[in-house]
């Protein structure tokens, strides 16, 4: 289903009849059918990125996008599982698995959970979301930063020290409409296994959102994604999503070779990402399946909020959320011009002072030697002109930035900018 009729317009939306199954409007609340209907004109009309635009309340999400980080390790032990097995091939394997299994929880389980798709909060400068994960693979942690605002970039570093398992990365996102909503995700991450000194590369899916005209949207992958390893080994991963008179939503068929060897198969992966898989061997005998129904993730652990700084995602956003869950739309409006004033002040007074906003866990790195020769397999582009720089974690800081992580005059500019409202 795309996101408009055949002919690229948005439908008419004249009549007072209640839409029918499937017909525009379908899933919206009554009261909202109109701004809805006029939300899908100006998306139609729109030149920039749609992550600036203002979507009608019922679709507004409370989240924001610095949270999405945490998908990557919902399932702690499917994440670290890689690292306790010997055979490389295997292990690569496992990585896709794991890789796999993070989809639903990126891609789905919003619009499972909510009923459908929810724009996100677009996160400040200097956005922080932490936490970690506790159960029997130990403790697994997160630490997600928004490192850039334009454009918008955020950097993430996920770390298992008991089984000496590391991911981190950074990605953007560009947003553009051609029959539907196309998202070109930017960026990439690296898992780190320590007991092999062994890396992979993980390219990011494109996606687009379905379900546009119902007022139902979702997200479905397209095209593929790739994940090579510094140990010889290269899954290719190509995504399909339901069309007009067959196929099931959430497609997708993955292969795993060695480097340079495409149609030297080791595995087979193939099913729904939001529903499960299988993985077969060379002779397309199942040897492993994924369920997401009996592999149930592991609830992700963050400080209480008045425990947060202010800098952190919940304590910052929660006048926001409040709002949007009430659905109070002058209060929403009200509460997230506090934080755009405060952080253009900020910005204003950092361009005077001839400074820029200081990270808090990460760097930029003129030198990325990993990402350099792994990308070199697969010929993806570093794009650091689209993201700002290469952002890396630095453990340094890292160390030395316990909570509470309060910055000087972050506090008091949000206020100021409050008492001018």
């Amino acid at each position: 289903m795309n996101g408009n009729g055949k002919n690229g317009k948005t439908p008419s939306t004249s009549g007072t009849n209640t839409p029918k199954e499937g017909s525009e409007g379908a899933a919206v609340p009554p009261q909202a059918r109109g701004s809805w209907s006029s939300f899908l004109k100006s998306i139609a009309s729109f030149n920039g990125d749609l992550s600036s635009m203002t979507a009608p309340p019922f679709i507004l999400s409370t989240t924001s996008l610095v949270e999405f980080s945490s998908y990557w390790a919902e399932h702690p032990s499917v994440f670290v599982a890689p690292a306790a097995e010997k055979d490389p091939a295997k292990r690569a394997v496992l990585v896709l698995k794991w890789f796999l299994s993070t989809l639903k929880q990126q891609y789905a389980s919003r619009s499972e959970k909510l009923g459908s798709e929810k724009k996100p909060l677009n996160p400040f400068l200097g956005e922080l979301f932490l936490g970690k994960w506790e159960d029997e693979a130990g403790t697994t942690q997160l630490v997600s930063e928004q490192v850039s605002h334009h454009p918008p970039v955020t950097a993430y570093c996920i770390w298992n020290s008991k089984a000496g398992v590391q991911l981190q990365g950074y990605n953007a996102q560009k947003a553009s409409f051609s029959r539907t909503i196309n998202v070109k995700q930017i960026g990439h991450a690296i898992l780190h296994i320590d007991e092999y000194d062994e890396d992979y590369l993980i390219t990011l899916p494109s996606l687009h959102i379905e379900g546009l005209i119902t007022g139902s949207p979702y997200v479905e992958l397209n095209r593929q994604s790739y994940i090579t390893s510094s140990s010889g080994f290269t899954a290719k991963i190509d995504y399909s999503g339901k069309g007009w008179l067959s196929g099931k939503k959430n497609t997708f068929a993955a292969t795993l070779y060695p480097e340079g060897k495409e149609k030297d198969i080791l595995y087979y992966v193939d099913g729904q990402w939001n529903e499960g898989f299988t993985i077969k061997d060379s002779k397309k005998k199942t040897i492993d399946t994924y369920d997401p129904k009996v592999t149930k993730t592991t609830p992700l652990t963050v400080a209480e909020l008045d425990d947060q700084d202010e800098l952190e995602s919940r304590r910052a956003w929660k006048k926001v959320a409040d709002a949007i869950v009430k659905g109070d739309m002058d209060t929403t409006s009200y509460e997230k011009s506090i934080i755009e004033n405060g952080q253009r002040e900020l910005r204003k007074k950092e361009k005077e002072e001839g400074r820029e906003w200081e990270r808090r866990f990460f760097k930029r790195t003129p030198e990325y030697s990993r990402f350099e020769r792994l990308a070199k397999k697969m010929g993806e582009q570093v794009n650091d002109n689209l993201t700002n720089g290469v952002w890396v974690f630095d453990g340094e800081k890292a160390s030395q930035s316990q909570p509470p992580f309060r910055s000087e005059g972050q506090q008091d500019v949000f206020e100021e900018a409050r008492e001018t409202q």
